[in-house]
Parts: structure tokens; sequence; C-alpha cells
């Protein structure tokens, strides 16, 4: 493994594999998705070992202590030795995630629903969701 002294944050979350392209890590850092202790950093912000990174993506939040350097990109398994996924499960996209809302699916070829079918669609959707 390749282990530098210095190393770019926007490197740093390309080579671990939280942004697909570089481009994207740079890009989240300067839009002010990616914090360092509550503040917003710039992508040439040099990483510490130990640090503690926030990272938003989208509806996830994950939450990174960097545990080594990395320079290069290398697979998933050995990324995953150089950072700590601290991320709460409560702040995850799965806890939050609608998937756990129950499937309301209607049979094909039914039609559309009545009245009363819609009522009792909206009272199951509601009652979930309280």
């Amino acid at each position: 493994m390749a282990e530098k002294e210095k190393l770019r944050i926007d490197k740093y979350l390309w080579s671990i594999r939280a942004f697909k392209t570089r481009t994207l890590a740079s890009d989240a850092c300067k839009a002010g998705r990616v914090k360092l202790e509550g503040n917003n950093i710039k992508p040439s912000h040099e990483v510490k070992i130990g640090e503690v990174y926030t990272v938003s993506k989208g509806p996830d939040k994950r939450v990174l202590k960097v545990t080594g350097l990395l320079e290069s990109r290398t697979d998933a398994k050995t990324a995953v030795m150089f950072y700590e996924d601290i991320t709460p499960e409560e702040e995850t996209h799965a806890f939050k995630s609608v998937f756990h809302a129950p499937l309301l699916s209607r049979d094909r070829g039914t039609g559309r629903p009545t009245k009363r079918d819609r009522r009792e669609i909206d009272d199951l959707k509601d009652d979930f969701f309280k």
C-alpha cells in the first residue's frame, strides 16, 4: 500500500471510495458537504490520522474517522482498512428509508382505486408514518 504523510481531502475521499471520482469529491468540498468539526473545508485540506469528517452525499450522511492515509484508489476491501465509519445508526439512510414502509401494490388489471379504496390506502399510509 502506498502511504503518504501529506494527502489532500479530495484525493483521500476518492481513494477510500467515498466518491466515484476525484472531481466529485472536490465539488462536494467546495459545496460544503464535507465538514471537519462542523466547519466547511477546502479540497486542498491536508488529512491527518485521527480526524473525523462528516460527508453528506445526497440523503446519506456519513461520519468517517481517518485511520490511515491511502494515496491511490484500491479495491473496496483494502480501502475499508483506512477509515472507520462511526455514523450513528439513526443517521443512516437505511434507517430512515421509505423501504421500511409497507409495500402498497394493486393487482394488474383491477383498474383505478375506488373512493373507498383510496381512503383505506390513505389511512394505512397515515398510520404508518405517525
